[in-house]
């Protein structure tokens, strides 16, 4: 009841986040703002602290960067079967990209802290950066080769872009204190705390913000599968790899919730700019968000039962 309760709290906030663009308070120009703190000061924050004391050996394992890959591998392969015939190829590439393209860092780690200790919140933090690195290159390249989009500096310029990712950079800082037994001011630990905690409230209101759907270009089947995929199939062949290779509880617990979150607004992103159906990608950001309330809710109970 307690998980009910607190996800219903998430979709409160994307609900008030979409009302309050709806009445210009969010206006596009605001929504900028709050998105720039949320992803340059409060998610690095939030990774910073909850990778820094930690050792470094019980966090990061090859077992859960294989469990990562083959998650993301797994629901491409699963994707491309079951949208091997919807035409036309902006939908379909779109429709294999969001049912794997996860949202990670917004929704992921803020939401794995929110409910959990700080050891399944640093290994969350650690599939954050494993899953950066695989599916932006990843979406890149479906986009680009289902599509026949121009890929010209498309792939070089995204991953330059992650080169200079600030939650990347806080989650290397974060594991090189914590590998060197450096230490941080309690001050400053605290401090970080405090502004790290406002990472999921305002994440919420920028994905409101920026949700809109024209119900005249629905494709109830089309969504239903990316649903389908994203929130169900792919935490489970998470669940299977990571059971299958005998990872710790929390790791287990990370890695299933982590891989269970809806699918990123950088997929609309993305669409818009490599040929994709971005009025497609905007709706299925937007209806896998609020399936991912009940969704997730199952999943934490049931890896509560599980471990």
């Amino acid at each position: 009841m307690e998980v009910l309760v607190r996800l219903s709290g998430l979709l409160a906030l994307l609900i008030a986040g979409t009302g309050l663009r709806r009445v210009s308070v969010l206006d596009a120009g605001r929504t900028e703002l709050l998105n720039q703190v949320a992803y340059y000061v409060a998610l690095p924050a939030l990774v910073f602290v909850a990778t820094y004391d930690q050792a470094i050996g019980e966090i990061v394992s090859w077992e859960l960067f294989v469990a990562v890959l083959a998650a993301f591998l797994g629901t491409v392969i699963a994707a491309s079967l079951v949208h091997r015939n919807r035409s036309p190829s902006g939908r379909r590439s779109v429709a294999v990209v969001q049912s794997y393209h996860s949202n990670l860092g917004y929704l992921g780690v803020p939401l794995v802290a929110a409910t959990f200790d700080a050891e399944v919140t640093a290994i969350a933090s650690v599939v954050l950066g494993i899953g950066s690195l695989v599916q932006v290159p990843l979406t890149v390249v479906l986009l680009v080769s289902m599509n026949g989009a121009n890929a010209e500096g498309a792939l070089g310029r995204h991953l330059r872009s992650l080169a200079s990712n600030p939650v990347l950079i806080a989650l290397v800082a974060g594991m090189a204190i914590g590998w060197f037994e450096l230490g941080v001011p309690t001050a400053a630990a605290t401090a970080l705390d405090w502004v790290g905690s406002l990472a999921l409230p305002l994440a919420l209101l920028c994905v409101g913000a920026t949700l809109q759907v024209d119900p005249a270009t629905i494709d109830r089947g089309a969504t239903a599968s990316v649903v389908g995929l994203k929130v169900a199939c792919m935490p489970a062949i998470a669940w299977g790899a990571l059971a299958l290779l005998g990872v710790n509880a929390a790791t287990l617990t990370a890695g299933v919730v982590m891989l269970g979150t809806p699918t990123a607004v950088s997929t609309y992103v993305f669409a818009t700019e490599l040929g994709g159906d971005a009025t497609f990608a905007s709706l299925n950001v937007f209806v896998t968000t609020v399936a991912s309330v009940a969704s997730l809710t199952l999943l934490i109970e049931l890896v509560g039962i599980a471990v």
